[in-house]
């Protein structure tokens, strides 16, 4: 940032171009930062609003290197990119946040676990396998007992790659190849922290929230905040957290993602070091939106004030079941007539069931009430496809 008069001056480019690199534009815009995107998809939802956007895969080596060699300073809003392509760009001088080093850990399942395990981060008892045959013999040795959660290694995002079984008849729904198996927690409730840190090595996070899923995809439904925890449980996460992002040397946002069992014991199930899901109420419902504070925390800025200004229930617009095809939304037009609503709508052409379409945000003065509006907006506000 210092070499930089003005933020003006900048040209940010932003790897993916998603719901989250929408967002993030729209918060740079704000400072009149120049975006540069690159996504395989032409039609990707940043495309509408970003001038300098770029067709390219993430994955691809030429495609990462020869955008990054356009841009100032180098962000993403996916994991799953190719690091030998931003080691290089890193190596002749791109400033890239959050490290490619860390996206080593991020990507890998398995990395992931034994780098929490290493560093005393509490976490689900785990193994490593190779295979689906490995597992199976583990459980006729009794080495590995049921309930049980497995997940791809690599290549998972939104409940996609995770599957829970705890009886023998769920066995057939094993996943066959590299995989991370954890002992199932009894959980209480499932929460996230959002932290930030800049290279001053300022850190600030956001108030947990509660996260409620949909039990048949496994995706983010709807969250809560501020969560309805004991201070003393949102003070061991933020403590956990904020250990988490100075161990991993993350410039940036890290979410955190904790599961909290019966006995009220904390333990770390993933992290992502950018903006997050649990984290988008904050543009309404904070003073400091978590994309806005992205920015500050890559471009070495102050972290912006992070209180709430008001209960949220924040709920995703997902693809209905059974359809499939160019989007259609209904309860648009009703759901605008409600006071402190919040509609964002991401711009994906097509939708399919469980796709994260766009979310709706509801302020009131109280969880109860906010909560009450968001089951009637759910009714209402539905993602079909033209028949």
């Amino acid at each position: 940032m210092e070499k930089f008069k003005n933020l003006r001056d900048i040209k940010l480019g932003i790897i993916a171009g998603g719901q989250l690199g929408k967002m993030l534009i729209q918060a740079a815009s704000k400072w009149d930062i120049t975006c540069y995107v690159l996504d395989k998809d032409a039609n990707c939802c940043s495309s509408s609003i970003c001038k300098n956007f770029y067709c390219g895969d993430p994955d691809n080596f030429e495609d990462v290197y020869n955008f990054g060699k356009k841009v100032d300073i180098l962000t993403y809003e996916i994991e799953h990119i190719n690091t030998d392509a931003l080691r290089k760009l890193k190596n002749e001088g791109l400033p890239i946040y959050p490290d490619p080093s860390i996206l080593a850990i991020i990507q890998d399942k398995g990395q992931q676990k034994a780098f929490f395990k290493d560093h005393n981060i509490p976490t689900a008892n785990f193994k490593l396998y190779c295979n689906k045959e490995d597992i199976l013999k583990d459980i006729a040795s009794k080495g590995l007992i049921f309930p049980f959660v497995q997940k791809l290694r690599r290549g998972g995002y939104d409940g996609r790659a995770v599957v829970s079984v705890d009886k023998k008849e769920k066995l057939s729904d094993l996943f066959d190849g590299p995989t991370v198996v954890e002992k199932k927690i009894d959980i209480k409730k499932e929460l996230s922290i959002i932290a930030s840190r800049n290279s001053s090595g300022q850190i600030l996070s956001f108030p947990a929230v509660e996260m409620v899923f949909d039990s048949n995809a496994n995706i983010l439904d709807s969250l809560i905040s501020p969560a309805d925890i004991q201070s003393k449980i949102e003070i061991k996460a933020k403590k956990i957290a904020h250990s988490l992002i100075e161990l991993l040397d993350v410039e940036g946002l890290l979410a955190v993602e904790f599961l909290l069992d019966k006995n009220d014991n904390l333990f770390v199930n993933e992290v992502a070091p950018r903006p997050h899901n649990s984290g988008h109420h904050t543009i309404e419902a904070n003073l400091t939106s978590q994309f806005e504070q992205h920015l500050r925390a890559i471009l070495n800025l102050p972290p912006g004030n992070t209180k709430i200004k008001s209960p949220a229930v924040m709920f995703n617009l997902l693809g209905e079941e059974n359809f499939a095809g160019p989007a259609v939304y209904e309860g648009f037009r009703e759901a605008l007539e409600l006071d402190r609503v919040y509609i964002h709508i991401y711009g994906k052409k097509e939708t399919f069931p469980y796709r994260k379409m766009g979310h709706i945000t509801v302020l009131s003065d109280t969880i109860e009430d906010a909560t009450q509006k968001a089951i009637r907006l759910k009714k209402l506000v539905r993602v079909k496809s033209k028949q």
